[in-house]
């Protein structure tokens, strides 16, 4: 399976409304790579979480799972054997990739192709929603987490990992202003970072990590941690 360097914004005019299609799950590792400072580190994490936290008999949610990542690590930290991961998402050409990368995988995947506000979570002890809630519309964010609340075992967690907006104006533009500054590092050009911001807009909405908290505490969970952030890319641990 080939997987190709990240160039879909470095044409001029190369922009429309960001989509999970086939040219983006052609380039998503190396995108994601080079755009989500941290991204390795929090995906490792997860399966350290996983070895922590799934309940034996229990289910594991990767929710929104694009190509898998987070589901391997999940396979890959799980110590039970008689646990179900099940890993959703909407996009065809994701899963697809998806479904090739879990090949290998140390313990079976499930992949559903369907919305994320339609999947039953029953008997979850690990859920995990790794850069997803920022892609729903704002006022369906809530009853999302309401349903993973319910459908969580008591001592199960949500790991909601997210692109963060600042708390004031003033803190945003400084941590947009660190992001842009990784994403040269990692060799986007002016045009390609202009052009992706243009592009995700309309379809990727951050809100601030004190609106996640509030959240997450209406939908019951009973505590929400932040546990890492770089720049505006921020995950939380919130137990049951």
């Amino acid at each position: 399976m080939t997987e190709h360097r990240d160039r879909l914004f470095d044409r001029p005019g190369a922009v429309g409304d960001f989509v999970f299609d086939a040219a983006v799950a052609q380039v998503f590792p190396d995108m994601i790579s080079r755009s989500v400072p941290g991204y390795a580190a929090i995906v490792n994490m997860i399966g350290l979480l996983t070895r922590q936290h799934a309940q034996p008999g229990s289910r594991l949610y990767d929710l929104g799972c694009s190509l898998g990542a987070a589901s391997l690590a999940m396979a890959e930290g799980l110590a039970h054997d008689d646990c179900e991961i099940v890993a959703v998402d909407n996009a065809p050409a994701m899963l697809e990739r998806a479904r090739q990368h879990a090949a290998n995988a140390p313990r079976p995947i499930r992949f559903v192709e369907g919305d994320i506000r339609d999947q039953p979570i029953e008997r979850a002890s690990v859920v995990v929603l790794n850069f997803t809630l920022q892609f729903l519309p704002r006022e369906d964010r809530g009853a999302l987490l309401r349903r993973i609340r319910e459908g969580l075992l008591p001592g199960g967690i949500l790991i909601l990992s997210e692109k963060i907006a600042g708390e004031t104006p003033e803190e945003d533009a400084v941590l947009t202003e660190m992001h842009h500054a990784f994403k040269r590092r990692q060799g986007y050009s002016e045009l390609e970072i202009a052009q992706k911001r243009a592009a995700l807009e309309r379809v990727l909405l951050p809100e601030p990590l004190s609106l996640h908290r509030q959240r997450l505490r209406e939908a019951g969970f009973a505590r929400a941690d932040l546990w890492f952030q770089c720049f505006n890319f921020a995950s939380i641990l919130a137990r049951a």
